[in-house]
């Protein structure tokens, strides 16, 4: 991996995701900071909304909304978030002040490209698709998905075929 020789900037970012076939569903701009929404799918877990905030002196992260806010079970939810955190490496699990489980991949300023870029939202996808029957709880009531939901196709296949053969441990069966 070679270091970014400079800064990214949001225009940076935006030409990586066309180039990854991502589409931004909105982008906001504040006080330097400029962050933009995106749906992602994996190859079983779709729908997933993942934010993308640069601040270009420091870096960019990316998070994604695992589930729903949690109700009932909070520290058994706690409990589990903290083991992924011990078996995805590169990755954090956390709780976001409403309550919705979060999964978060950080890019250094220094590493930060078009190719990290995608391997981070693989990388959050891939989470999510291995994580799909351990969260099916809190996604849907009774933990089931809705009819239909697992013969859905992904609508980012280019960013799995690209970066999916770089995170074996969460692509390969």
């Amino acid at each position: 991996m070679q270091a970014a020789t400079t800064a990214a900037r949001p225009e940076d970012v935006e030409r990586w995701l066309g180039e990854l076939d991502l589409v931004p569903l909105q982008r906001v701009d504040r006080e330097g900071i400029t962050a933009w929404d995106l749906d992602l799918d994996g190859r079983r877990r779709f729908d997933l909304r993942t934010t993308l905030i640069l601040d270009p002196a420091l870096g960019l992260i990316c998070w994604a909304h695992l589930a729903p806010p949690i109700g009932d079970g909070l520290r058994k939810a706690y409990r589990l978030l903290l083991q992924w955190n011990d078996d995805f490496p590169f990755a954090k699990f956390s709780i976001a002040a409403d309550g919705r489980p979060i999964l978060a991949v950080e890019l250094p300023g220094r590493f930060l490209d078009r190719e990290e870029l995608g391997l981070a939202l693989c990388r959050i996808v891939g989470i999510a698709d291995r994580l799909l029957d351990q969260s099916a709880g809190w996604l849907w009531i009774g933990g089931r998905a809705p009819a239909g939901y697992a013969e859905r196709t992904s609508r980012n296949p280019g960013l799995l075929a690209r970066y999916a053969g770089r995170l074996p441990e969460l692509f390969e069966a």
